[in-house]
């Protein structure tokens, strides 16, 4: 599954390990703000990584939580879900509006491989201090470069730039900062 390869949904060993992650997220999200020790204590037990002063404004939703690495400084606001059946990044001072999807699940175009079952993931890296606006969608496999925007309600299908502001569906380069 995290290496790209095609894996079956419904494995045993994948259906404990997403109930694990509903389990903890039910009690991160249970878990009120102002109780940041339990909160940070939660997020090292579900997430790969979590570095230095990361907030996270519940709900927050994922499918495994061991695929996800946040560094230093990470903000996510109301209702971040990130679908990690691949490795997602999100770097240093990257900023999510609410509602931000960072899905790294993705289907074969053939119905027959669906039908049974069968599931691909691609990974998907945030760079160091991306804004996303509220509503922004990150398709599976793409990568947003340092320090760029993408406006409210984007879907980013493509590889972006550093330094640049991306608005629309498709996202497009509408900017140079």
């Amino acid at each position: 599954m995290v290496s790209g390869e095609l894996y079956f949904s419904a494995d045993p060993e994948l259906i404990a390990a997403r109930r694990r992650c509903t389990g903890l997220l039910e009690r991160l999200n249970g878990t009120s703000r102002a109780d940041g020790a339990t909160r940070r204590m939660l997020l090292e037990a579900l997430l790969g990584h979590v570095g230095a002063n990361v907030e996270i404004v519940g709900p927050f939703f994922c499918d495994y939580g061991d695929q996800i690495t946040l560094e230093d400084g990470v903000y996510m606001n109301f209702n971040a879900t990130l679908l990690d059946v691949a490795p997602i990044l999100v770097k240093r001072g990257a900023m999510f509006g609410p509602g931000v999807q960072l899905l790294t699940a993705t289907h074969t175009l053939d119905a027959e491989t669906r039908r049974r079952g069968l599931e691909l993931g691609k990974p998907i890296t945030i760079g160091e201090d991306v804004w996303l606006g509220g509503g922004v969608i990150v398709c599976p496999g793409v990568t947003i470069g340092d320090r760029t925007v993408v406006g409210a309600g984007s879907v980013v299908t493509k590889d972006l730039p550093a330094d640049v502001v991306a608005v629309g569906n498709p996202a497009r380069v509408v900017k140079s900062l």
